[in-house]
Order: structure tokens, then sequence, then C-alpha cells
């Protein structure tokens, strides 16, 4: 029986692509989706996972596209990179939209300097499915765009109110689109293992480096141990027993395969002092399950564990909306290097302005849990546009003057 298909936020961005550009690449974490949503919009599928088709592209790249009727799906072109120097090729020499559609789970060639595609194929990152999309609410507006808005008041929320329980359950879930809604928590759980099996012992060798499983695995752990915070790298690299530049190779590794992010330091010449150390997250909630080795009623019994957890997921939900969000936005956090001020995240989007997130496992926020909104507010001036302080109570409200305390639920209710 086919699997149902559940509607992803990127497809209105990706139909629009195609109509206006010859080459889409879908990029992003590996089983996030991107095949999935590639094959509905394909004319033709090259998955150069299978060896014969690996084969017959490598050989002869030119000809093979030339066959197909369009849009060209090209199925994790890292297995063959020179495939997309053919891409360059057809697009520079024939006219026409929406005829080539790509998808990777590795960016190592997309880093590299004289990357052959640059300015003839548009990136488009897909990641796991937030809980929007595994409600089904693809078509409601973006949190983002309603931030940049400041049009926060009057959210609908969901009409069984969640608990901090609710939402421990709704991260270790994850988002990856095999899991949602088809699997026990064991199975759940022994999936996310294998999954981590297969990045360390697989996926890495693949791309390019030669590394020591278990070492690579260990570094991973602690780098989940110290997920949505700013720590000094010898923490790291100390914790997991390897060299510092092993452990730069990992973090570039894990990047390049969508594992980790690195989130960067926000800078503004109206702030004085601030670290420029970035902030590390783990991209899918869900394998903190086994990286921690803990399950929901552990999470919940130790409140450091909850706080992290909670950023993490709420960061990863904000992640895909960034994503496909009408205001073009990136995602940083802000801390003062002696620490009397700290914004979990801050948004910065068109023309400058700047929306602050903090993060609380708490179900009852006050305006003293906004002072460092409060601060960044009147340190930015007309550039800041909203505050909120996602929380685990039922309730939305303004703490204070352009800042907001909004369930994490109104991420997608």
């Amino acid at each position: 029986m086919e699997k149902p298909y559940r509607p992803r936020l990127v497809e209105s961005l990706l139909d629009e692509l195609l109509m206006a550009l010859p080459a889409v690449l879908l990029v992003g974490p590996r089983a996030s989706g991107k095949t999935t949503t590639a094959l509905r919009r394909a004319g033709t599928a090259l998955r150069l996972d299978l060896p014969a088709v690996a084969a017959a592209v490598d050989n002869h790249p030119d000809a093979v596209l030339a066959e197909g009727d369009p849009p060209v799906l090209i199925d994790e072109w890292q297995v063959v990179p020179s495939v997309l120097g053919a891409v360059k090729r057809s697009v520079d020499t024939t006219a026409g939209n929406g005829r080539f559609l790509l998808t990777g789970s590795s960016q190592a060639d997309l880093q590299a300097q004289g990357w052959p595609a640059t300015g003839r194929i548009v990136r488009v990152p897909v990641w796991p499915m937030n809980v929007r999309e595994r409600l089904g609410f693809v078509d409601r507006r973006s949190i983002v765009d309603r931030c940049f808005n400041a049009d926060l008041d009057g959210l609908r929320m969901p009409t069984k109110p969640l608990d901090v329980r609710d939402y421990v359950d709704l991260a270790l879930d994850g988002g990856f689109p095999d899991l949602v809604g088809r699997h026990s928590e064991r199975a759940r759980r022994a999936w996310m293992a294998a999954y981590i099996e297969q990045v360390v012992r697989r996926d890495a060798p693949f791309a390019g480096h030669e590394r020591d499983p278990q070492r690579l695995r260990s570094y991973l752990t602690a780098l989940a141990a110290n997920t949505a915070e700013v720590v000094a790298h010898k923490t790291l690299y100390d914790a997991a027993g390897v060299s510092r530049m092993t452990a730069l190779a990992y973090d570039n590794l894990l990047e390049l395969l969508f594992v980790t992010e690195r989130i960067p330091a926000f800078s503004s010449n109206r702030l004085r002092r601030l670290t420029r150390t970035p902030k590390r997250y783990v991209v899918e909630p869900g394998l903190l399950g086994p990286l921690w080795r803990v399950d929901a009623r552990s999470v919940v019994r130790d409140g450091r564990l909850v706080g992290a957890l909670l950023d993490t997921f709420v960061v990863a939900q904000l992640r895909a909306e960034i994503a496909v969000a009408e205001a073009s936005s990136s995602m940083f956090h802000l801390r003062q290097v002696d620490g009397r001020h700290e914004v979990d995240l801050v948004l910065e989007g068109p023309g400058g302005g700047v929306v602050g997130i903090e993060i609380k496992a708490h179900a009852s926020p006050t305006p003293a849990m906004a002072r460092h909104l409060m601060w960044l507010r009147d340190q930015m001036g007309d550039r800041f546009v909203a505050g909120v302080v996602f929380h685990t109570g039922p309730r939305a409200f303004r703490l204070a003057e352009q800042i907001w305390a909004l369930p994490i639920a109104s991420l997608w209710a």
C-alpha cells in the first residue's frame, strides 16, 4: 500500500521557482522528504542511488539529461558530482524554465569555491517536517511573517491546551516523514538510532571523510549534550576525547550532512560587547533521545534537558518556516561577553528589522522573563519589530510594548 503523502511547506515555493527558473536544487538531511516531494513534480526521474543509473549518467551525462521529459529529477546528485556540469551546459545553451530538479543530502561540493552551477541552480532547503506540516496546516500564514508584521494578537490556539510533557513528546517524535504518525515509541527510537549509525558509518565516508566512526559518534554525542548552548570548542573536543583539528573536521562534516548547525552570533553597531561564539544545535530534536539515552519521562524530570530540548525543538520549527516565509530572514543568537544580556534567537529580516525570541520551559511567563527582549527593543530602536517569549502555558498575551508571550503551539496553530 502506498504511503499517504503529507503536503510540505516548501511546495508552493518550489512550484513558483520551477515556473520562473530553469533548475532548482532541494537540499537537506537524509530522509527529510526531498525525493518524495520532487517525484510528484518530475517528468523523468534519475535515481543516482541506483548503480546502473549512476553509471549511465557518469559516462554520458549530457545525452542522458537531453533524453528526459522535464522537469528531469536528478536524485542524490552528489553520487555523480559531474552531473552538475551537464546541467550547467544545458541551462547555458537551451532556453526554458522548470527543466531540472535536483536533490541532495550533502552540501560538500555546494560550498566549494568555483562550484560549477553557481548562478544557474537555486537552492531550497527541505528540513524534517515541523508540527505545522505534521498536522496538515501548510496553508496557514507563517509565524515568521506574522512576527515581522507585528501581527501577533488574536492567534488561534489548540482546543486542547498542551503542557510541557506534550511538547517533549512532540520534540522526541521527530519530523522525519517515515516516522510521522506510523510507529510505536520503541520502533521510533530504533529508527533514530539506526539513522545515527548511518551518519557515522556510511554517510561520513561517502562525503569523503574517512573517519573513525566511534570517535565521530563521541563528538556528535558531545554536541548533543550541548545543543542550544554557546559552548567553548575545547569543552566539546575534550569531552569527546579528540584533538582540536579533528573536532574542526567533524564540525564541518556534520554540518555538510545537515546533522548539526552553528547559529552565528548577532552583531550590530548599536550593541556593545557581544560574543562572537556561535550557538550549536542538533538539527533534528528527535535524535536527542538516542544521543542522550533518555525517554520523555526522563527528560521531564530534568530541567536542564527540558530547556535544551524545547529550545532545539522551537528552532527546528522556525528553521522550516524561515525557508518558505515571504519575509526573507536569517537566524542569530545574541549574548554579551559578560553574560549580562542574552537573547535565545534574533531574526534579522527585511530592511534590517529585528525580531527577538526567548524560549522558556515555563507555563506562566512574567514581564521579568522578557527583560532581555525589553533591553534589545530599547537598544535597537526603530529596527526592533517584535519580541516573543515562547512558553509551555495555554495563553497568548502581551507582556510589554512590542513584546508578546505566546504558547509554543502558536508556531503551528
